[in-house]
């Protein structure tokens, strides 16, 4: 199992130049340490966001995050935070900064295919003034995840462009794919108390209505 299951297997940085070679002196003069004016005008106009944690033994999470344009606060030009919403509580990420601090963040705006990376520290908070400023329809998240850039740089567009994501002219045909609520309703080992899939979906498209 595992790399057992490949034939050829790179375990070296040096192979990986041999093939690759090395970043252009663009590609390294982008790296900034802190969020400047463009930085921040990035964020501040990103629904969306994905952040990256690992455990103390390295099993790596990757979540998603979103809410309108602004909801991740710049604090000051090496601090943001992000508002903890109503989710699943399984708390992958949150539980894995506990262990081991180190996050990594891409923001994306809907329609640019360059996304800005962020990566630092963590900390799990409860500052008023930070949760406060975070309320949206009278709601108030419980926690926000603090970080601390400790480098920032923008990515290139390549991915986006070839996978077509904002241009739904390239969008696959999802009808084939399985609601979650239909491959949950067949993956989980004991069947949801629910007479049917259907009932089962209804009630996920009811719980769904809660965003905040």
């Amino acid at each position: 199992m595992g790399a057992r299951n490949f034939e050829k297997i790179v375990d070296s940085e040096e192979r990986l130049r041999a093939v690759l070679g090395q970043p252009s002196e663009r590609a390294l003069g982008k790296e900034r340490p802190r969020l400047d004016a463009h930085c921040r005008t990035f964020i501040a106009h990103a629904p969306f966001l994905i952040l990256g944690t690992s455990d103390a033994g390295g099993r790596c999470d990757v979540s998603p995050k979103g809410d309108q344009p602004g909801f991740v606060k710049v604090l000051d030009e090496t601090h943001l935070a992000i508002p903890d919403r109503v989710g699943n509580n399984r708390l992958d990420g949150m539980r894995n900064i506990l262990h081991n601090p180190h996050v990594g963040l891409i923001f994306l705006i809907p329609g640019r295919e360059d996304t800005l990376r962020v990566n630092g520290r963590a900390w799990i908070v409860e500052d008023d003034a930070i949760l406060d400023a975070m309320i949206v329809q009278g709601k108030r998240p419980p926690f926000a995840i603090g970080v601390e850039v400790e480098e920032v740089f923008m990515h290139c567009p390549r991915a986006f462009m070839r996978a077509g994501l904002w241009k739904p002219e390239r969008w696959p045909d999802v009808a084939a794919v399985p609601s979650m609520a239909a491959m949950l309703w067949d993956q989980l080992p004991t069947r949801p108390s629910f007479p049917s899939a259907a009932a089962y979906e209804a009630d996920q498209r009811q719980r769904l209505q809660t965003l905040y």
